[in-house]
């Protein structure tokens, strides 16, 4: 019995790419194929999906004709009772064996596995999502060890199937352990670190394929099954960039902007001041979230990059003017962390160059790096050099430990290493887009943004 798998993984709403991308699976499909997914399809940066709750998503998915899709980490962004909604709305399955609800329970429409029927093959479908350690419970999740839990999903279903697919969104390494644990496992659809393997590995008598992100390629595995053994036929990759756009999708994509559009670009309020941005040098909005930031999580200062947004506000908040100047799933969070830490990392924003670098890291949507902005403390430079900072009006003291209101992306040293010399980490389940619209609306933190906090020694002096 010959069986075509198509795989995709880490989409991360480029739907662009994906319109290509389903021209060139339509012509690969055939009577012996199942179309399979392994995460991160529906990233919450698309306008498309936070005007939807996810359900552009899902139509997506089931006009394509998918026959299972596992949750990643992109998947749980929005939290468990957006996940719930896709999940139970949606005809492909959405499968994660290891994630629950935070108290435990299953979470409505989320199976752990399935078993598909292709011309009398009994296919074994399962999958696992990534634990989000201390974000889970603030998202609404709890996470098993996936080891554990595919073992028993495997032991279960024993004897039930002829071929076990696992679609496995923890990364290409840790898949690779996985095979050489536990046997039984017939193919791997690894995900999560976006590696792009041109044709399958193979660890233990496991086939395991990866194809990559974005929706730049479509993965093809062809094999043949005789019993309990199985016959690579065919492995490989295929770049979408010179496809045509599917018109199917073009046109779902196109209404559900319109949707999207109309009901997240309605004004939630005005604003008397304008909150302008700039990567580099010291501007209102970044202040603002700083402040917001110092604020919601009640420490010593409050600490965030420029990067994290790409543009300003001007006259009025909406939620798609929030969605677009700030597209991170960057979450509030404050640590501790050593003065001497903080001043290194002040030190390194003085250099435009740094903050001209590019700001790739875990959860950023945005270009660049972005300088530092504060909260709560006051610097005085001198070139690259800082000559001073106070910290409530106190010169800071190198050895002792400040609580500091941040993202998780600062958190982990990302863009400024040495910040990530913390502990005591804590993190809110909002989005830093959501303290913007907590505190833009507040006049006294908008007027607050205006004011100075890092200045030059010579502009002083003048």
């Amino acid at each position: 019995m010959k069986l075509k798998i198509i795989h995709t993984n880490d989409l991360h709403s480029h739907f662009d790419n994906f319109a290509k991308a389903v021209t060139m699976i339509n012509q690969h499909k055939d009577e012996n194929t199942i179309l399979v997914d392994a995460g991160d399809f529906a990233d919450f940066k698309s306008i498309e999906l936070q005007g939807t709750r996810g359900m552009a998503a899902v139509e997506l998915l089931d006009a394509v004709g998918y026959d299972a899709l596992t949750i990643g980490n992109n998947e749980m962004f929005n939290g468990a009772e957006t996940l719930e909604h896709m999940a139970v709305q949606s005809s492909v399955p959405f499968i994660s064996n290891n994630l629950f609800r935070k108290d435990e329970t299953a979470i409505p429409g989320v199976r752990s596995s399935v078993i598909l029927s292709k011309n009398g093959l009994r296919i074994f479908v399962t999958g696992a999502s990534p634990d989000l350690g201390a974000f889970n419970e603030g998202l609404g999740f709890h996470s098993e060890n996936y080891i554990i839990t595919i073992a028993e999903e495997l032991e279960r279903n024993r004897g039930k199937y002829d071929l076990c697919i696992l679609l496995n969104h923890v990364g290409t390494v840790a898949d690779m352990d996985l095979a050489k644990e536990i046997s039984g496992i017939d193919v791997i659809v690894s995900s999560h670190d976006h590696v792009l393997y041109q044709e399958a590995k193979v660890v233990n008598d496991t086939f395991i394929v990866s194809a990559g992100n974005f929706g730049e390629q479509i993965g093809v595995l062809e094999i043949e099954v005789k019993k309990s053994h199985k016959i690579l036929l065919q492995s490989a990759v295929y770049n979408t960039k010179d496809s045509k756009p599917d018109e199917e999708i073009v046109a779902i994509l196109k209404r559900s902007k319109e949707t999207a559009i109309e009901i997240l670009g309605k004004p939630l309020y005005t604003i008397n001041e304008p909150l302008w941005h700039d990567v580099v040098g010291e501007n209102p909005i970044t202040n603002l979230i700083a402040d917001g930031l110092k604020d919601m999580l009640n420490t010593d200062i409050g600490l965030i990059n420029s990067g994290i947004v790409n543009a300003g506000i001007f006259s009025y908040v909406s939620n798609k003017k929030l969605i677009e100047i700030c597209p991170s799933p960057l979450n509030p969070t404050s640590f501790e962390i050593q003065g001497k830490y903080i001043l290194e990392a002040i030190q390194q924003s003085l250099d435009v160059q740094h903050c001209l670098l590019d700001g790739r890291g875990p959860g950023f949507r945005g270009k660049y790096i972005g300088g530092l902005h504060i909260s709560g403390a006051q610097v005085v430079y001198d070139g690259l050099k800082v000559v001073e900072m106070r910290i409530d009006g106190e010169p800071i003291e190198k050895e002792r430990w400040y609580s500091v209101a941040s993202s998780d992306y600062l958190q982990r040293g990302s863009g400024y290493p040495s910040l990530a010399h913390n502990r005591n980490e804590f993190y809110r389940p909002e989005e830093i887009k959501e303290v913007i619209k907590m505190y833009a609306i507040k006049p006294e933190f908008v007027n607050r943004a205006y004011d100075k906090r890092i200045k030059e020694l010579l502009k002083i002096k003048g």
